[in-house]
């Protein structure tokens, strides 16, 4: 089975818009949440985290904080 992928983001982040596209390279489905427009999941990956930096994924039950290759893709199973 497949882990559920989720990002949040900002449209000018730009380790977010790597991360998206590394995704998209790797055929990885991923749910994208824009932090910049939904208050609630801003909170959400805040209180995830305890920080405001993006990009933050979820892999299943695994929080990573950053563009972490190395762990995205071990999370993953890649």
């Amino acid at each position: 089975m497949e882990k559920k992928v989720k990002i949040y983001s900002t449209p000018t982040c730009v380790y977010c818009v790597t991360l998206k596209e590394f995704f998209k390279e790797k055929g990885v489905e991923f749910e994208d949440v824009d932090v910049s427009l939904n208050e609630e999941a801003a909170r959400e990956m805040i209180m995830k985290t305890g920080q405001m930096g993006v990009p933050v994924v979820e892999i299943g039950e695994e929080v990573i904080v950053g563009f972490d290759r190395d762990k995205i893709i071990q999370a993953l199973g890649l």
